[in-house]
């Protein structure tokens, strides 16, 4: 395998929020992204993973850990050159498409504010262009450019966020839950459209999301994060195929499945950590072959093991 593009090491993000009380949103979370892939990161709500993607791309600063993107250690002080990289090779796709998108601007501009920021063209007719190409890329008229965010649908907002971190050709795109707000046909339109910008571009994808059916769909491995820890990670078959800790086996038994039959007889199982007295702290990684790991004690890793039949 090529060399990461993005490595994660031992990441950290603490919150104070008095003297006595420090929210420990992240801890010790560790993974690497490579080059055209799509990597997935899922939990549930308050879990960490919009905190993750907004440490990687420093709209947060990391309390601890080493962050390296594109072979530059991007977790400490940043110098210009750095800076300027960071900025250019990564691009965030926001949850909202209606608070990310600057109403007061047309959407033109909007795409196109890193292109002048960055001095990317060299005329207005050249920058013009490239906008409107983006959005034809992303399925909107290049006539949509005159207009502004709230004269758009929910998915055509979303089209114009995709767009706008397009536009500078990223190697890592990070899509902090970008189809959540989106009715469940118009996700399926904006995924497929990330795919085969994927195809084109060969960039790479930090996909965060609670939907797993869609995780699955479109991600080459899968890390599952819950309460600030990364409790397994694996391929997608590795995960789906052979869920090992609980929690992961929780998450996917809660999946509805389309055939009746099949529903019928599913159990959603349910997973209380304290109840379960799991200390995520105290865990180390385990390998089940491959890429597959799970955050575990020995004797815990032994019993999840028995318990998903993997002996």
């Amino acid at each position: 395998m090529s060399e990461a593009l993005l490595n994660v090491e031992g990441l950290h993000q603490h919150f104070p929020i008095t003297r006595r009380f420090t929210v420990k949103a992240v801890n010790g979370v560790s993974f690497a992204i490579y080059p055209g892939e799509t990597y997935g990161l899922v939990g549930e709500s308050g879990s960490g993973k919009t905190t993750i993607g907004r440490s990687i791309i420093r709209l947060h600063t990391p309390t601890a850990g080493t962050v390296t993107f594109n072979g530059k250690r991007i977790s400490g002080p940043l110098d210009r050159e750095t800076r300027n990289m960071l900025r250019e090779d990564m691009q965030m796709i926001f949850q909202d498409p209606m608070s990310s998108l600057n109403p007061r601007k047309k959407v033109g501009d909007i795409i196109g504010e890193g292109l002048d920021i960055h001095r990317r063209c060299a005329t207005r007719a050249e920058r013009d262009a490239l906008v409107a190409g983006m959005l034809q890329k992303v399925g909107l008229s290049p006539a949509h450019a005159e207009r502004y965010p709230h004269q758009f649908s929910g998915g055509q907002r979303q089209r114009v966020g995709i767009a706008r971190a397009l536009v500078m050709n990223p190697k890592l795109i990070i899509a902090d839950e970008c189809i959540s707000a989106l009715d469940v046909s118009i996700q399926a339109q904006v995924v497929n459209l990330m795919r085969d910008i994927q195809d084109e571009t060969g960039c790479a994808y930090l996909f965060i999301a609670h939907d797993l059916s869609m995780v699955k769909y479109i991600s080459d491995r899968i890390g599952v994060l819950h309460l600030g820890y990364l409790v397994e990670t694996g391929t997608t078959e590795e995960i789906f195929s052979n869920p090992v800790h609980p929690y992961t086996r929780s998450l996917i038994s809660a999946v509805p499945q389309p055939n009746p039959e099949l529903e019928k007889r599913r159990v959603a199982l349910s997973y209380d950590r304290d109840k379960a007295g799991v200390d995520y702290a105290a865990g180390t990684e385990h390998s089940l072959g491959g890429s597959h790991t799970v955050l575990a004690t020995d004797a815990e890793f032994e019993k999840w093991k028995a318990e998903a039949g993997l002996g």
